[in-house]
């Protein structure tokens, strides 16, 4: 170990670290917006994470601390949360404010506070880590692109609707907007805690978490939400929850949108449609900035973008993803696995069915003919030619899989070293694993 390696060490965040953080993260980040200056968004993000944020408490925090003066040199976050994969929980630690001051960086201070990340969860069972960032960057750390975000159309600002009156719906009533108040938080609550039960990837909120996203944070937080209902009357239906201002190329984002009941999303998408024109009307005057687009970091196959006006088609980006321990992943989705399997009336023929990850392997048991146990066991030296084997897939694959991202037939073709033993065994596995829409919006 170097004498410049013995100069740090890494700690857990204190509440007392608010204004260095803040003051390091808002001089590191977005440096191009803000043309070198520090960004005030980002420094009351970073506040805001620290002073009462439900996701988040002070140890949440990693820092790399220089011993010589004890100040932070370097300083990322994990925002703990739990998601849900077609019912399932889902718990899932999201990496936030990933910086290091200019004048402390080739001392590979990201490595180190990473190490200490993933091994903090994998002492706590968090089994999956996501992040957005730089191109390529954290593949090196062991993350993949294995999450869909974005590849909704964008719609021309002339192309959505003019305000004017309300859809009636089949009993007579009017969906419309409004902004969100905190007293529509157990309504929010509701709505989510029923998509979880749906097939979709979800990240859920409580009333407290709506409360926070409505009224909660500081008006400059950078990951501040503006966030409005789908009301019938008193009945709050759905919500949409967009960026509270225009892009630089003058788009308003919309992060998450949502609708009660399925059969009301031709009559929600008109609504909230129309309410995404006034608003962005609305900030086209504030800012003196013209107002070009809608632009939704929603999938393709959202019901808003199926059923909103014709848009320009965008490609779809991806979320870092990781797992330390894919077995125990498989293990927490057991219970999905074996409903897939009932579903197509599957029934596995032998005691076990065993998936090599090279190096690892994980052994599906079942008990007349349904999954019972995944356990982990003792990869084979080569898991290609062992007749106990049934299928052999890496491990980036497998997460890939897990989480809905890829089918079986796109991993086969994407991964020459992705192997498996019968037809069976591709069937089964071809169900276990279908795609899955992603309806997470993440609790930054």
């Amino acid at each position: 170990m170097t004498r410049e390696h013995d100069r740090y060490k890494i700690r857990a965040g204190r509440a007392s670290d608010v204004r260095e953080l803040a003051h390091l993260h808002a001089s590191v980040q977005l440096q191009a917006v803000t043309g070198g200056q520090p960004h005030p968004g980002i420094a009351a993000w970073v506040e805001d994470l620290l002073d009462g944020h439900p996701s988040v408490v002070p140890d949440d925090f990693l820092v790399a601390e220089d011993t010589t003066t004890g100040r932070p040199a370097a300083s990322l976050v994990g925002l703990r949360q739990d998601w849900s994969l077609a019912g399932i929980p889902l718990p899932v630690a999201q990496i936030e404010l990933v910086g290091t001051a200019p004048e402390h960086r080739g001392n590979r201070l990201t490595e180190r506070l990473f190490a200490q990340l993933h091994q903090r969860y994998a002492d706590d069972g968090v089994p999956l880590q996501v992040i957005e960032g730089i191109p390529y960057f954290y593949r090196r750390l062991g993350y993949d692109y294995a999450l869909a975000n974005d590849g909704a159309p964008t719609v021309p600002s002339a192309m959505l609707p003019i305000a004017g009156h309300g859809q009636p719906d089949s009993s007579g009533g009017t969906l419309t907007m409004r902004p969100a108040t905190v007293a529509d938080a157990p309504g929010l609550a509701g709505i989510d805690e029923r998509l979880t039960g749906g097939d979709a990837l979800v990240c859920s909120r409580d009333a407290e978490a709506w409360r926070y996203e409505i009224a909660g944070r500081r008006l400059a937080d950078i990951a501040r939400r503006a966030v409005a209902v789908l009301v019938d009357g008193a009945d709050v239906r759905g919500y949409l929850v967009h960026i509270p201002r225009l892009s630089g190329t003058g788009e308003l984002t919309v992060v998450a949108a949502a609708c009660d009941r399925p059969a009301d999303w031709p009559r929600a998408a008109d609504a909230m449609h129309t309410y995404l024109g006034d608003a962005g009307r609305q900030y086209e005057a504030a800012a003196k900035q013209p107002f070009t687009a809608a632009r939704f970091l929603l999938d393709p196959d959202h019901p808003l973008a199926r059923y909103g006006p014709p848009g320009v088609p965008r490609r779809p980006r991806g979320w870092y993803a990781r797992t330390g321990d894919p077995v125990g992943l498989l293990a927490r989705l057991r219970p999905l696995l074996r409903r897939r399997w009932q579903a197509a009336g599957l029934r596995w023929p032998e005691p076990t069915l065993t998936v090599d990850m090279y190096g690892h392997a994980a052994r599906l048991e079942f008990t007349g003919g349904e999954l019972t146990a995944v356990t982990a066991t003792r990869g084979t030296v080569s898991p290609s030619t062992d007749p106990q084997t049934h299928a052999a897939i890496p491990p980036g694959a497998l997460l890939h899989l897990a989480l809905g991202y890829r089918t079986l037939p796109e991993v086969l073709d994407a991964w020459p070293d992705c192997l498996l033993r019968d037809r069976r065994t591709e069937q089964f596995l071809s169900t276990a694993f279908p795609r899955v829409p992603v309806r997470v919006w993440s609790r930054n």
